[in-house]
């Protein structure tokens, strides 16, 4: 199975295109988001890739960057969502604010999205929202990705007059999600952080307290 290309970009068409490695020249089907990425042709390209096998045909699915892929990992085992259609969706947006929509619950902004009925926004939300929230958690501003889920108890000292560091943590995430800073701060000003507190569930505490 082909998890990744390196080669030279050497063609486009739509939403195909052609990288050369060695020789070798692979078609693979992107994402709008991917295809506004790519360097110009002839130029160097690497590429995430999922490999989708059919009897009769294997489809090459890339991805610029692993938070495109690991939201389309997602999205694929939502049912009746498939590679074609995964693909359409993330061409809609970048893939922190898809996982936003869906992690907010946003059934409006989704549907706004081609390819994004009211079953299929409604069947994201239900089956996707903690993992998007989650998912969230893991990306940082450039990208990147970062740990999460720290005990409580494993970073306890708290200087006075400061919020405790998990509830910063989580007033950021919340505005890297796309609310305003004082909604953040208004959404984990009450959050009890005890002991056997995470990220992960601070967060999805302050995500009930905010406005839809």
């Amino acid at each position: 199975m082909i998890a990744r290309l390196a080669g030279t970009l050497v063609d486009r068409d739509g939403t195909e295109i052609i990288i050369d490695c060695g020789g070798v020249g692979y078609e693979v089907t992107c994402s709008a988001y991917t295809l506004a990425a790519l360097p110009a042709i002839g130029e160097r390209v690497v590429l995430k890739v999922f490999t989708h096998a059919l009897e009769s045909k294997l489809t090459l699915y890339g991805f610029i960057d692993a938070a495109e892929r690991s939201l389309f990992d997602l999205l694929i085992k939502v049912k009746n969502v498939g590679p074609s259609t995964a693909t359409s969706i993330l061409s809609g947006s970048a893939p922190r604010d898809i996982a936003t929509l869906i992690a907010r619950e946003d059934l409006h902004g989704l549907t706004r999205i081609k390819g994004v009925g009211k079953k299929t926004g409604e069947m994201l939300i239900v089956e996707l929202r903690e993992k998007c929230e989650m998912l969230l958690l893991t990306w940082t501003a450039d990208g990147g990705v970062r740990t999460v889920a720290q005990p409580a108890g494993a970073i306890r000292a708290t200087i006075a007059g400061r919020r405790h560091p998990l509830l910063e943590e989580v007033a950021g995430a919340l505005a890297a999600m796309g609310w305003r800073p004082i909604e953040a701060d208004a959404a984990v000003a009450d959050l009890p952080v005890t002991d056997d507190a995470t990220l992960e569930s601070l967060l999805r505490q302050a995500l009930r307290n905010m406005p839809r």
